[in-house]
């Protein structure tokens, strides 16, 4: 099974969208994944946007897959991460569950 990343959206979302995160984070771990949640990686919802993403970024690297929750795109922090994953010639997949935005 793959490492893989899991990115998506948090600034508009119900509680930074933190559970869409955890669930799609349990999915993928039931599944056999090894899972990079950024929510575990900086559980502080006060945390700058920069003090995520230079820990973020790091964790990224060191996984194979990134998978991007739906509104990814609309987020620029999930879009810098699509990046460097297409980039670094990452295995990409969207998946298509959807998260509420508030």
């Amino acid at each position: 099974m793959s490492r893989m990343y899991i990115a998506g959206g948090m600034t508009g979302y119900p509680e930074l969208n933190f559970p869409a995160f955890h669930r799609e984070a349990a999915y993928f771990r039931e599944q056999g994944h090894e899972v990079i949640n950024p929510v575990e990686v900086n559980p502080d919802p006060t945390a700058k946007w920069v003090d995520c993403m230079k820990m973020d970024i790091p964790a990224l690297l060191t996984c194979d897959t990134i998978a991007m929750m739906p509104g990814w795109e609309r987020s620029k922090g999930a879009s810098l991460e699509h990046y460097i994953a297409q980039a670094l010639g990452m295995k990409v997949v969207y998946l298509v569950r959807e998260a509420v935005p508030a």
